[in-house]
C-alpha cells in the first residue's frame, strides 16, 4: 500500500522543483508557457501560438513546438529533485499548428534509472489533435534541484 502522505510530499516536491526551474527559465517565460500540472515524472505545459511564432508558411515554427515539448520534458525529468539535462531528443511533427492555437505538451516518464531516463511528450492542440511526439533521454548530474 502506498502512503498517501509520501505521495502528496512527492507531488509537492515535484511542483517546487518546477517552480524553482521556471523562475530562472527565461525562454519558457518569454514564449508564454504556463505549467498546468507537475507530479513525479510527469508535467503538463501549455503555450498559445503567437504571431511571432509562425514561419513563412503561416504555421507554427517547428522550433517553437520543440521548445514547448522540451520544457515539459525538463519539468518532468527534474521532478524527482535531481538535476537532469537532455542527453538526446527527437521529435516527429504530425500536423501543423496555427496562430492562435493553444498547444498542450504532456510529458511522462517511460523509464527512470539512477543516472538516465526516457520520457515521452505528446503535443496536442485545443481540439485534442496530436501535433507532435517528442522523446527525450535525460542524464542526471548528481545534485538537487532544490535544497530541502
Amino acid at each position: 500500500m502506498v502512503n498517501s502522505n509520501s505521495t502528496e510530499d512527492a507531488r509537492r516536491l515535484a511542483e517546487q522543483c518546477a517552480e524553482t526551474m521556471f523562475a530562472e527559465d527565461l525562454v519558457s517565460q518569454n514564449l508564454g508557457m504556463k505549467i498546468e500540472q507537475v507530479s513525479p515524472g510527469c508535467s503538463v505545459v501549455v503555450m498559445e501560438v503567437r504571431q511571432d511564432m509562425v514561419n513563412g508558411h503561416d504555421t507554427c515554427h517547428g522550433g517553437m513546438i520543440f521548445s514547448l515539448a522540451d520544457s515539459a520534458f525538463a519539468f518532468a525529468c527534474n521532478s524527482f529533485n535531481e538535476v537532469a539535462v537532455a542527453a538526446h531528443c527527437s521529435i516527429d511533427f504530425i500536423r501543423p499548428a496555427f496562430r492562435g492555437d493553444l498547444l498542450t505538451a504532456k510529458a511522462s516518464v517511460v523509464y527512470q534509472g539512477k543516472r538516465t531516463g526516457i520520457y515521452e511528450i505528446s503535443v496536442f492542440n485545443q481540439d485534442d489533435k496530436l501535433i507532435a511526439r517528442f522523446q527525450g533521454n535525460s542524464a542526471r548530474l548528481n545534485k538537487p534541484v532544490v535544497s530541502q
